[in-house]
């Protein structure tokens, strides 16, 4: 066993030992006998080991453009190095984790993770958000506060939320699955037992990325409680683009501008922007390298999407942008200090067994759906294709800034959209 791999199971063996009850919310409707505190704390050894790796990293020469397009550029990535091994602070992101509540609770015979915040708000909405790849529950730490307390953040106090924001099954600090089968259909299933654990009778879901594939699922499954979702990457591709993408054919003569551009989009990822995901969907367990490496795990985290890698290039530039450098180091280091570079990618090899639909093709969802469409995300949901790929379309709205890691670049307008998506339903929740 590694040494990441040791500390990691014995900071959960120990957080379970925690008494459960002391830590639990006064009066929450909970069953308290399956939920556990949990508490982050790695050894030292183990950041001092991470240093280590970072310093005895092997580089490769310079790329042979100006440019990205052969991947992440060593000049990034070396500025990338220097911040962690010298500057970057994990013991502050244990802090900023460990002022939350945590939890731990068994659900299929899995550990899974999650924060669970009540707004102090009497009739709260609760709401489960969740994660994507290569994301962790670090993305929505910004939107906690405001969306939980909203008159802290200037806004009305009717427009508060209950949290509860789970890791994914081999992501994070949630349990490494040991057998196949962890696919959206599952997870889905999993966070309703959660959200009936936790005593919410009524609540709403939330996702980007695969949250967004585990929320539409959770609306396919329409479990009792669920009113709605919201999505900040919609699957809204109709069958005929998606089609006319898979066979590399021109794009429909009568596509809007709207539509083209979506369409140029997809078409770009689909030919240039697809590499991580087809070694996972394929081969995930191939990636050792980036269990073995921080750097070659950082790089492949960065190299997500064109939009956010350029965007992260110029955060190691010293620009400022929606991510700080320690926003970046603070997600790559978890997914390090947990060792589920992996298990994370398996993800998508589950999936791709299961199920050969497109990760934004409709699914045909009958609960009402809120959409918000950032400019700089795969691709922009045009408002004709979401308003026919969710018939109960509650809100739709095409914002002027921010990508694929909405709520972690751009918490405040990300807040402002889940106060707007969800308005007209809290007088039926």
């Amino acid at each position: 066993m590694s040494a990441v791999e040791s500390s990691r199971r014995e900071m959960i063996a120990a957080a379970a030992a925690v008494g459960a009850a002391s830590l639990l919310p006064a009066g929450a409707a909970v069953q308290q006998d399956l939920i556990r505190p949990f508490h982050v704390s790695f050894p030292d050894e183990a950041l001092s080991d991470l240093r280590r790796r970072i310093a005895a990293t092997r580089w490769p020469e310079r790329e042979t453009v100006t440019d990205p397009s052969q991947g992440v550029q060593l000049a990034t990535m070396q500025k990338l190095a220097r911040y962690w091994a010298a500057e970057h602070d994990w013991r502050k992101v244990e802090a900023r984790l460990n002022a939350l509540p945590m939890y731990m609770t068994e659900i299929d015979s899995l550990d899974i993770h999650f924060i669970h915040v009540r707004s102090k708000q009497k009739n709260a909405l609760p709401m489960i958000v969740t994660h994507g790849w290569p994301g962790s529950v670090i993305e929505q730490l910004k939107i906690v506060g405001p969306l939980t307390d909203p008159t802290a953040h200037g806004a009305s106090a009717s427009d508060a939320f209950d949290l509860v924001i789970p890791s994914l099954p081999g992501y994070g600090f949630s349990g490494k699955p040991t057998a196949p089968g962890w696919q959206p259909p599952r997870i889905a299933r999993a966070w309703a037992v959660l959200m009936h654990r936790l005593g919410y009778k009524a609540y709403v879901a939330q996702g980007g990325d695969w949250g967004n594939a585990v929320s539409e699922t959770m609306a396919l499954q329409q479990p009792p409680g669920l009113f709605g979702i919201h999505t900040n990457m919609a699957a809204t591709v109709p069958p005929n683009i998606s089609k006319a993408l898979a066979l590399n054919e021109p794009p429909p003569s009568d596509l809007t501008p709207e539509e083209r551009k979506a369409w140029d989009q997809l078409d770009f990822f689909y030919k240039k922007g697809l590499g991580y995901a087809i070694e996972m969907n394929n081969r995930p367990q191939t990636l050792y390298g980036i269990v073995d490496s921080p750097i070659g795990l950082a790089a492949w985290m960065l190299d997500h999407d064109a939009r956010s890698q350029e965007m992260i290039a110029r955060v190691f530039d010293g620009k400022t942008e929606g991510l700080t450098r320690d926003d970046v180091l603070d997600n790559v280091t978890l997914y390090w200090l947990t060792n589920t570079a992996i298990s994370s990618a398996r993800l998508y090899w589950d999936t791709a067994q299961a199920s050969s639909a497109g990760f934004f093709d409709t699914r045909g969802i009958k609960i009402p759906v809120a959409v918000s469409a950032f400019p700089d995300e795969i691709y922009t949901a045009p408002r004709s294709w979401s308003e026919r790929a969710y018939p109960k379309l509650l809100h739709y709205a095409k914002l002027e800034k921010g990508g694929h890691f909405a709520a972690w670049e751009q918490p405040d307008v990300f807040c402002q959209e889940m106060r707007a998506s969800f308005r007209s339903l809290r007088t039926t929740v």
